[in-house]
């Protein structure tokens, strides 16, 4: 497999083989050669569960208490007093069946869309385009809800959605490479939490299988299991 000069000069940093600390991986990440724009930093989870079952599905949103570090362009279908609070809280669309006659259109200029219970007989329609692209509503991410402007203020701020896939792993930013380490650790931190809370009840064995940090151009730091096990 041909691998660039950038890659190969950035896993001369450490050892492949061996397992890392959060901060040491984020450490090392901050160290390594870089492309000259600011990298997003992401981890990735492998969980013990069976995504075949549905009852053992793992999904939802946090806030990250340090932000993602990225401009979040967000569009909510709501009216009336709702859609007042979303133009208060920095929602660069709002809009109702205007909006959604755009979206039927193709339009998908929006990072996230947030809609209230009451749009959403009108929203589902929306599905065939907006769930391959993973923009679909959905109660459990938060984005479903009567108070549009907190929503607003959380996509805006740096919440972030984790979802199970098929092979049962999970992948978040959580936040850029110019963060501090201290500030990247904070978010890790959170998630780590969240997922935690959000182990099915019905996963038995080890939860956390495994875990690896990168940036977007690097390549995988693995990290030791100490520092991912929940009892």
């Amino acid at each position: 497999m041909f691998r660039s000069k950038l890659y190969k000069s950035q896993r001369e940093c450490y050892d492949q083989q061996q397992k890392y600390t959060v901060v040491e991986a984020f450490d090392i990440l901050k160290k390594m050669s870089h492309v000259k724009f600011d990298e997003t930093v992401d981890v990735a989870f492998r969980l013990g569960i069976d995504p075949k079952k549905s009852d053992q599905n793992v999904r939802g949103a946090i806030p990250l208490p340090k932000g993602t570090g990225k401009k979040v362009v967000v569009a909510v279908i709501a009216s009336g007093a709702q859609a007042d609070d979303a133009k208060a809280a920095g929602a660069e669309f709002v809009g109702f069946d205007d909006l959604i006659e755009k979206i039927k259109g193709g339009w998908l200029e929006f990072d996230v869309l947030i809609a209230t219970p009451e749009a959403m007989k009108q929203v589902r329609p929306l599905g065939r385009v907006l769930g391959p692209r993973g923009l679909m509503p959905n109660p459990k991410t938060g984005t479903v809800t009567d108070a549009v402007g907190e929503a607003v203020k959380g996509a805006k701020f740096g919440r972030v959605e984790y979802r199970a896939d098929k092979g049962a792993c999970v992948h978040v930013p959580v936040g850029k490479l110019s963060f501090t380490c201290e500030d990247l650790k904070e978010n890790f931190d959170a998630l780590l939490n969240a997922l935690a809370k959000a182990r099915p009840a019905t996963a038995k064995g080890i939860y956390f299988i495994s875990c690896t940090i990168s940036s977007t151009m690097s390549p995988g730091i693995k990290i030791s299991s100490k520092e991912i096990e929940r009892t």
